[in-house]
């Protein structure tokens, strides 16, 4: 791989006698990684088993759930993939949110969140309590960030587009723990990406750390008295990490520097990372969560929130009669249904999130038509087998045909007797939803997901 010359300079100065491992580890082959969705599924499950023989997984040191895999396994190609049974994520990836720490219950903000490997890996950790915020600036990917926070399942977690300065006046002192991947020179991507050479240049650095300090103001104002930051790149030098953290100490005197962690691609199993946690000292600010009230809606958005939850209700004791949804409120857009998750002891609703940019208003329980509920794909996939009667359940062994053509969006003869909608199941797993008539699954997987041969 040819590396940009300044790179390879830069990369001498800093690392010294390690700088020849470090340049020759970009001979080497990238390194592949997944990380379990706890959610779903633990680690000593027989599926968990399944998947790690299968796919000839090993385990990651610095992150329980995660494995890496040979690239040949093609994991991100298995239905246990399209049920959210994984995340497929670079290994290096994985270290900062276990450094992180979030508990059950904590609020937490993913600032730069797209395409949500950190995000899902947070609310692996929250365990359906507490909030998560996932943010991301750019649409498309904040498209792509709310589409895998579908995928694994995720109540409890609100999808924005907004920019950072915008969020800090929306949030001052609101959050418990905050990541900032930040947008960075990506370094760690040149084996992975030989594109990312060919785009460095010792200006992208320079830009890049301007940004990072840009937006680290932002992510400090947001976070509560005690509250924890954890600020992360995928690069290596120190303009963008060192010298970032010790920069916004200096502005930010109430910060104290808990931790730094560098993962190497010449030292360790990834492609590299790099990681700094920060606490933010309790004497500097109040907590201004209590502060944040949610308003009042009019008679008219009550009567027809009234009929929605009416039908969702009737639905989920004829089809899903052991779910039961988490602290929140109901949300109407349009004709669109969702669930709005609280946190304990945290003023936030639906006004909290008046003007701002939302992608997915937390989770997206159907579409009211009238007098008939729909169910969407997000239900389907933040349930377990248990919390549904009727179900239609399908074996990798025996009916892998069946459950391409699921994929695939074709109807399925099931000579049942079975008449309305069922969860279609891949082992015990959810995948989606389809409505049964006759002896006949019709197919409600989304069209935007269908597999392709």
């Amino acid at each position: 791989m040819k590396l940009p010359a300044d790179y390879i300079e830069r990369m001498r100065l800093l690392l010294g006698e390690d700088s020849e491992k470090f340049l020759s580890s970009y001979e080497a082959a990238r390194t592949h990684g997944l990380r379990f969705n706890m959610g779903k599924i633990n680690a000593g499950c027989s599926a968990a088993e399944e998947i790690i023989e299968q796919f000839g997984l090993e385990p990651i040191p610095w992150c329980e759930p995660g494995y890496y895999y040979d690239e040949s396994a093609r994991p991100g190609k298995h239905p246990y993939h399209a049920a959210g049974l994984y995340y497929i994520q670079e290994p290096s990836a994985m270290s900062v949110v276990e450094l992180l720490d979030p508990k059950p219950g904590d609020v937490v903000l993913d600032l730069a969140a797209a395409p949500g490997g950190k995000s899902t890996h947070i609310a692996d950790k929250l365990q359906g309590e507490g909030l998560l915020i996932a943010n991301e600036i750019h649409l498309a990917r904040a498209k792509i960030l709310s589409e895998n926070i579908e995928r694994m399942g995720i109540a409890n977690c609100v999808v924005m587009n907004a920019s950072p300065d915008r969020l800090a006046e929306r949030f001052p002192g609101f959050f418990d723990k905050i990541m900032l991947d930040a947008p960075c020179s990506g370094e760690g991507m040149i084996r992975k990406d030989p594109n990312a050479a060919a785009e460095w240049s010792v200006d992208l650095v320079r830009k890049c750390a301007t940004r990072q300090m840009d937006i680290l103001p932002d992510a400090v104002r947001m976070l509560k008295p005690g509250g924890i930051l954890a600020y992360s790149t995928c690069t290596f030098n120190r303009e963008e990490n060192e010298d970032t953290i010790q920069a916004l100490i200096e502005r930010f005197p109430e910060l104290e520097l808990l931790q730094t962690e560098r993962i190497w691609p010449h030292l360790h199993k990834g492609e590299g990372h790099f990681a700094a946690i920060l606490k933010k000292n309790a004497e500097y600010t109040e907590d201004l969560r209590e502060k944040i009230k949610p308003g009042q809606k009019s008679d008219k958005t009550n009567k027809l929130m009234s009929e929605a939850i009416s039908l969702f209700e009737d639905f989920q004791k004829q089809v899903l009669p052991g779910f039961r949804l988490g602290p929140g409120e109901p949300l109407l857009f349009g004709n669109q249904l969702y669930h709005l998750p609280y946190a304990a002891g945290c003023s936030f609703g639906d006004q909290t999130l008046q003007s701002l940019k939302v992608v997915r208003p937390g989770l997206h329980l159907g579409e009211v038509k009238k007098t008939r509920f729909i169910p969407a794909h997000s239900l389907a996939l933040a349930v377990n087998k248990r919390s549904a009667k009727p179900s239609h359940t399908y074996s990798l062994a025996a009916d892998s045909r069946e459950i391409l053509a699921y994929l695939h969006g074709e109807a399925l003869i099931t000579k049942r007797s079975v008449q309305g909608w069922v969860i279609v199941l891949i082992e015990d797993h959810p995948v989606g939803w389809g409505k049964e008539s006759e002896g006949q699954l019709k197919n409600h997987y989304p069209k935007g997901l269908r597999w392709l041969f």
